[in-house]
C-alpha cells in the first residue's frame, strides 16, 4: 500500500453523489461536500423519490389500511386514547427508516494528521458504543442494540461524530444486521481510503423475542473487517480491547 501521506484535502470525485470540490477557505483548506447527501455504498434514489412524493391523500389512505387492519387484530380504535394511534403508527414508522433521506453533515473529510513513520499503518480510532434501532425487513419488528467503528487512517480522517451519523444512516430503515454492518464498513472505507476498518455490532432482535421461538436474551453479534483488519488477529484483537468488549467476542 502506497505509504505517502499527503496534506491536501480529500477529492475522491466518484465516491459521493453531487460532491463538490470547492475549498472553503474558512474551513483552513478542509472540502466540505455541502450538496452531498448520502455516500453510493448507501444511496437508494428510488426509495428517496417515493418517501419525497407521499402526498396527504396518500397518508390518509396509509392511515385508513392500518386503523382497519389494528380493528381486526383486536384494538379498538374509536376510543379517545387510540384515535390518533394509526396515524401515530404510520408517522413512527416513517420517521424510524429516515436513513434512506441521508444526512448533509455526514461526508466531510480532513486530510490526515499522520505524517509519516510505522505508527501510521497501525494506530487505530475506534468509537463506541453507538446506539441504533432499526426495522428488521422480514417481519418490520425492530432490533436494537450497539455498533463499534474503527479504523486506520491513510491519507484522510472524518469527524468523529460523523461515525455516529453513518451508523445511524446505514440503521434507520429495513435492512438486516448481518448487511448494515457490511454497508456501514464499506462506506466508512470509500469515505476515507484508509488502511483497514472495523465493524462490530450486537442487537436483541424482537422478532425471535415477541414471535417464533421466543427467545428471553438473545443477542446477535455481527463483524465485518477490510484492509489491515482482514490480515492481522493482532488488529483485530487491540479493536474488541479498545472497544472494551471483553475476550468472549475474540476469535
Amino acid at each position: 500500500m502506497d505509504q505517502h501521506h499527503s496534506t491536501e484535502p480529500h477529492t475522491h470525485g466518484p465516491l459521493l453523489r453531487g460532491a463538490s470540490d470547492g475549498h472553503d477557505d474558512a474551513l483552513d483548506g478542509v472540502v466540505h461536500r455541502s450538496s452531498a447527501r448520502i455516500p453510493i455504498e448507501l444511496d437508494d434514489p428510488e426509495v428517496r423519490r417515493r418517501r419525497a412524493a407521499i402526498a396527504p391523500g396518500d397518508w390518509a389512505r396509509f392511515e385508513a389500511n392500518v386503523a382497519e387492519m389494528l380493528a381486526a387484530f383486536g384494538l379498538k380504535v374509536d376510543k379517545p386514547g387510540t384515535r390518533d394511534t394509526p396515524r401515530r403508527f404510520v408517522r413512527a414508522l416513517f420517521d424510524s427508516t429516515e436513513g434512506y433521506d441521508g444526512d448533509p453533515k455526514l461526508v466531510t473529510v480532513f486530510p490526515t494528521e499522520c505524517y509519516g513513520g510505522a505508527s501510521c499503518e497501525l494506530s487505530q480510532v475506534v468509537e463506541g458504543p453507538i446506539p441504533f434501532t432499526a426495522l428488521c425487513e422480514h417481519h418490520v419488528l425492530p432490533f436494537v442494540g450497539r455498533a463499534f467503528v474503527g479504523y486506520i487512517a491513510h491519507e484522510h480522517i472524518i469527524g468523529i461524530s460523523k461515525l455516529t451519523r453513518l451508523v445511524r444512516i446505514a440503521t434507520r430503515r429495513f435492512g438486516v444486521q448481518e448487511r448494515m454492518t457490511h454497508e456501514i464498513a464499506e462506506t466508512l472505507a470509500e469515505l476515507t481510503e484508509p488502511h483497514g476498518v472495523a465493524v462490530y455490532m450486537e442487537a436483541h432482535h424482537l422478532c425471535t423475542q415477541m414471535r417464533g421461538v421466543r427467545e428471553v436474551h438473545p443477542m446477535t453479534r455481527t463483524t465485518a473487517f477490510r484492509g489491515a483488519y482482514e490480515t492481522s488477529p493482532a488488529l483485530r484483537a487491540e479493536f474488541y480491547d479498545l472497544a472494551g468488549l471483553g475476550r468472549g467476542v475474540h476469535e
